[in-house]
This record gives C-alpha cells, sequence and structure tokens, in this order.
C-alpha cells in the first residue's frame, strides 16, 4: 500500500479537472483495500474511492478525506466448457480494455461491444456499463464487495445487484456521502465462440457491412467499435482534447409514452410538421428513451459549442462535455448547466448527468 499526501487528482481522471486529496491510499491488492476502508471507516473520514477515474468530475477544491484508488490486479479462469461457458474473475483494479482485448484474442464472447471504454473493471457493474447493444449486466455472474455498513465480504450474484439503465445496487446505496459497497472483483460468464454476440447496433452493423443481427469474428467486431468510438472521441488520446471527457455526460432520458408524445409535438412546433420526429425506442413497461444527443443538438448546442472556452461539447459528438486543455471543474459544470437547462426550456425534458459530481453539483 502506498500513500501521500496533498495529491492532485486532476491526473487521476481522464476529464482532467479536480483539486488535490488531503491523502490518497494506493492498494494493490484485496487485503489492502479492505484494510483502507476500514480504517477510514473507523477513523470516521470521509473516503472516496477512485478507479480509473472516467465517471468523476472532482470539484476545484479537491477532497477534504481519503481518496482510495483502486489498483489490485489478476485475470483467473475459474471454469471452462462448451456447455458452462466460460468463467472469468476479474480484479476490479485490471484496465477494463485489456480484459476485453483478451476476451477477443482468447475467444470468450459477450463484452466485445464494450471495446475501447475506459475505466477498471471494477467500476463496469456499478454503473452497469454498456455500448453498441451490450452491457456488462449481460455477463456478470457475480460481484464481490466489501460492505462498508457491515463491514465484511459481500458477494452479489447478477440477479440480487438490481441492474439497470447505467444503474445498480453499488451506485444507489449511499453511505456516509460515498457508496456503501467497494467492488473487489467481478466474475463474468461469457461464452466460448469466437463469433461475436448478434450485431445489435445499426451503425456497428453498416461499419461492418453486416445485417443486423449477424455475427462476426471477435476480432472484426472489436475494431469496428474501436473505430466507430475514435469517430465520436471516446477513445482516450492525450493528444486529442476531444477525448479529455467523461465520455457521454447525460444518459439517454427514459420518459413515458405521454411525455414522447408531447416531446414530438414540441419538435414539430419549432422544426416544422415534416421534419424527422425525436428518436424513441420502447423500454420494458410503458416508457420510452429518447436520444440525449438528439435533444442536446436540436436545442441548439451543436458539436464544438461552448469553444474557444476552456470547456466544450466535443466536435466529434455532442454528448461529450470535454477540457479543451485548462478547463476547470467550475466550468464543466456551468457548461453542463447550460445544455441541460436549455433543453428543459427547448423539449421538457431534464437531462441527467451520467458522471458523479464529487465535492459541487449541478
Amino acid at each position: 500500500m502506498r500513500e501521500a499526501d496533498g495529491v492532485e487528482l486532476a491526473p487521476l481522471t481522464t476529464m482532467r479537472v479536480g483539486g488535490p486529496a488531503d491523502r490518497l491510499v494506493v492498494a494493490e491488492t484485496t487485503d489492502e483495500i479492505v484494510d483502507a476502508v476500514r480504517e477510514v471507516d473507523d477513523a470516521d473520514e470521509q473516503l472516496l474511492v477512485i478507479s480509473g477515474g472516467s465517471n468523476l468530475v472532482i470539484a476545484d477544491d479537491g477532497f477534504r478525506g481519503t481518496v482510495l484508488r483502486i489498483a489490485n490486479t489478476g485475470v483467473e479462469v475459474e471454469s471452462a466448457d462448451d456447455c458452462g461457458g466460460v468463467h472469468v474473475r476479474v480484479a476490479a483494479g485490471e484496465e477494463w480494455d485489456d480484459f476485453v482485448a483478451r476476451c477477443c484474442v482468447e475467444g470468450w464472447s459477450g463484452v466485445e461491444g464494450l471495446s475501447g471504454i475506459p475505466g477498471l473493471a471494477g467500476a463496469t457493474p456499478v454503473q452497469n456499463v454498456g455500448a453498441y447493444g451490450q452491457e456488462v449486466a449481460q455477463t456478470i455472474a457475480s460481484v464481490r464487495t466489501f460492505d462498508r455498513q457491515e463491514q465484511r465480504v459481500v458477494t452479489f450474484a447478477s440477479a440480487d445487484c438490481e441492474f439497470a439503465y447505467r444503474h445498480s445496487l453499488f451506485k444507489g446505496t449511499p453511505f456516509r456521502g460515498g457508496g456503501r459497497y467497494v467492488v473487489l472483483d467481478v466474475l463474468f460468464a461469457l461464452r466460448p465462440t469466437e463469433l461475436s454476440q448478434p450485431v445489435g447496433y445499426e451503425a456497428l452493423a453498416r461499419g461492418l457491412d453486416v445485417e443486423l443481427g449477424a455475427r462476426v469474428p471477435l476480432g472484426d467486431a472489436r475494431d469496428a467499435v474501436l473505430e466507430q468510438r475514435r469517430r465520436r472521441g471516446m477513445v482516450l488520446d492525450p493528444a486529442d482534447h476531444d477525448t479529455w471527457s467523461c465520455g457521454s455526460f447525460f444518459t439517454n432520458p427514459i420518459i413515458s409514452g405521454n411525455a414522447f408524445e408531447q416531446l414530438t409535438l414540441a419538435a414539430a412546433d419549432r422544426f416544422g410538421a415534416d421534419a424527422p420526429p425525436p428518436p424513441g425506442w420502447p423500454t420494458e413497461g410503458t416508457g420510452v428513451k429518447t436520444s440525449a444527443a438528439w435533444l442536446i443538438q436540436h436545442a441548439g448546442f451543436d458539436k464544438g459549442f461552448g469553444m474557444p472556452g476552456p470547456a466544450a461539447l466535443s466536435t466529434k459528438h455532442p454528448l461529450a462535455i470535454t477540457n479543451r486543455g485548462d478547463a476547470k471543474a467550475a466550468d464543466v459544470a456551468a457548461l453542463a448547466r447550460q445544455v441541460r437547462d436549455g433543453v428543459l426550456d427547448a423539449f421538457g425534458v431534464e437531462l441527467v448527468n451520467e458522471p458523479v459530481f464529487v465535492g459541487h453539483e449541478l
């Protein structure tokens, strides 16, 4: 375990904003993670757990307490057969995209659509990370955590994780200003095949030149996903400020059927009856998911909005708020509020931020 005081947190996040921590602890084993959490909670101090930092906007004042950086590693195949599939236990501190790349090489299908997503494996169940028709809930068998309230290790089967769109039990259970559960490792249940799962995303199918529902070699699927993400500035590149972001800043709203009808009418009033309507996809129950990117663009916030300011929408994708090189957390928050409020004024739909704000809020 390594410790240091007054460490700047901005370099530990993909948005690259945020002030210093009172104390930073880097835990390189599961036992060190548990010991560090226990020590902080026993002292009744504030705790912030940082994984890959890809979903955090930390305040310019920093964090008054201990920041725990997860750095345990290990990928272990627990079982592998044609009938039961491949069960792989992944330490929370493993780089997520390194694991996805290995899956594609080994012939473990189920996460290839999640290629290129920054961050660590332990963060994926918290947010129920998803992209291009896949989400980790589809392949997670169980999640092993440290329960800060009960002060013990607890394993959750997938069915008990309360997975939903960009949500889980681990995200929705607060404790002392943070999360109750600290993820230690994740058990994935993957399919032993050289082919991808059915392609369920139209742009991805076009890039692969296949029909929706087709299956392609895992390597081809990964390459196509990475290409799609690069076009949108969603693959980290230190030289490209469009990638200095938290990825998609707002989740796609899920609204009632009646609210979607009102949104369609508002769009027709604004753009004319002959204009294409807002996109909508039925969800479980009576809800309709619509596109946050569509709402942002059609509310008047196009790619590059905010430039030449320190924070701006990506020049490649309107859903990403980016640091153009010297932005502060306050700049990011101000732009996010402007976009959120503008969409609400234009269409009556309130966007919800996907990244977690630490020490400030929208």
